[in-house]
């Protein structure tokens, strides 16, 4: 069984005194993992990093054996992730979440084309925030999470939108929500297409998506608790304001 794909690499970890065992996820393979041979060693380390892109030949007796990967490095972020504590924060995020929330060896070729272009914004300050946010509501899509934001679940009305119910992850407008309001997540217009995208508002979609992440996603991933590395992304960001 083998295999040619780009990916993006995930995790690393050494196995053994000069192999490393990895994590990539790539277009047409998904999240797949392999050990690279020499991946420890003083040569391959430093192409092994979180956010690099790579072009992967993997092969393997069988096809759900881990086998092995050849790994050549096509593009390395660490300068763009080391421009600064956003770029490195949000990096973290982009690899663990997608580590922690992709099913293994299932394609999404789409997300992956999206992961791609929003980690080749690493060093921009200015639109990362909110590119990211808009990352993270299309891996709620596409593992089945997605939020309809398209009108109100009360009142149909399309204009308006203010809230977001924790329960169906439907708009609603301040007319709909009534009484409830202070039961429902808040959806800033950032999260609409709308405004100036001001990274207060992406903060607070942030935390509306992150409620789905905590509340839908990990609990059908086991209660495996949400990656620290979102957290501290968020928390990088909040001292922006």
């Amino acid at each position: 069984m083998d295999w040619r794909d780009q990916g993006i690499l995930l995790t690393v970890r050494r196995h053994g005194e000069s192999s490393a065992l990895i994590e990539v996820f790539t277009e047409h393979h998904g999240r797949h993992a392999g050990l690279v041979r020499g991946g420890a060693s003083r040569r391959m380390a430093p192409m092994l990093q979180p956010g690099a892109q790579l072009d992967l030949a993997w092969s393997a007796r069988l096809e759900d054996h881990l086998g092995t990967f050849k790994a050549e490095p096509l593009r390395s972020r660490a300068a763009a992730a080391l421009s600064g504590r956003l770029a490195l924060a949000g990096l973290n995020a982009v690899c663990a979440l997608l580590a922690f929330a992709l099913p293994d060896r299932e394609p999404h070729p789409g997300l992956y084309r999206r992961s791609e272009a929003l980690l080749d914004l690493l060093d921009n300050d200015d639109l990362w925030p909110l590119a990211y946010l808009r990352w993270e509501m299309a891996l709620l899509e596409e593992l089945g999470y997605g939020l309809d934001l398209s009108a109100c679940a009360v009142t149909g009305a399309t204009e308006g939108l203010s809230y977001v119910s924790p329960k169906t992850g439907r708009a609603v407008t301040q007319d709909g929500a009534g009484e409830w309001a202070d039961r429902l997540l808040q959806l800033p217009p950032v999260m609409l297409g709308q405004g100036a995208a001001e990274d207060i508002e992406v903060l607070t979609g942030l935390r509306t998506t992150g409620f789905f992440f905590e509340s839908k996603l990990a609990p059908a991933l086991g209660n495996r608790p949400v990656p620290e590395a979102r957290g501290r992304f968020l928390d990088v960001l909040a001292r922006r304001l």
